[in-house]
């Protein structure tokens, strides 16, 4: 598949290719670094990306991601350009989300009730440092923060 007939947003999550190293704080393991390691590689065709994240942690859960936009079925995106983060971790928990990505940031976003979730990472201006914050909400109005990340590339 030629680049120019992948959607925007998935060009958009090139950089992200490669082997990080994750250090990571959540709000209810105080004082704890959470360390763990991130892959992000493309199936053929360039138009999924799948990231898996393992960390040496039990108490955090393994997990592989399958990011991806709508395709209109004749090879283009979609106009409205869905795009999707469908999640799998080792207890068998599964989550759909939205995503987006625009340039050195990319969000992913689920409302469901009583556990919607928004994750915001921003790439450093030299590619090596992706750091997220992801934000809980569990009353339908009350955001905060639960995990604080910070990937550093390995390759």
């Amino acid at each position: 598949m030629r680049s120019e007939q992948r959607p925007p947003s998935i060009e958009l999550l090139d950089p992200l290719v490669g082997t990080w190293e994750i250090q990571a704080t959540h709000r209810l393991m105080a004082g704890v670094i959470i360390r763990g390691r991130a892959t992000f590689e493309w199936m053929a065709g360039k138009v999924v990306m799948l990231w898996r994240a393992d960390y040496d942690l039990p108490d955090i859960p393994d997990s592989i991601s399958m990011l991806t936009c709508a395709d209109a079925g004749d090879g283009s995106a979609d106009a409205d350009e869905p795009c999707t983060m469908h999640y799998v971790d080792q207890r068998g928990v599964t989550r759909v989300f939205r995503f987006s990505a625009e340039p050195g940031v990319f969000r992913f976003w689920r409302d469901w009730p009583g556990f919607s979730q928004r994750f915001t990472y921003t790439l450093s201006p030299d590619g090596n440092t992706l750091a997220g914050i992801v934000e809980l909400n569990q009353d339908g109005a009350t955001w905060v923060e639960d995990l604080r990340s910070a990937y550093h590339r390995v390759s």
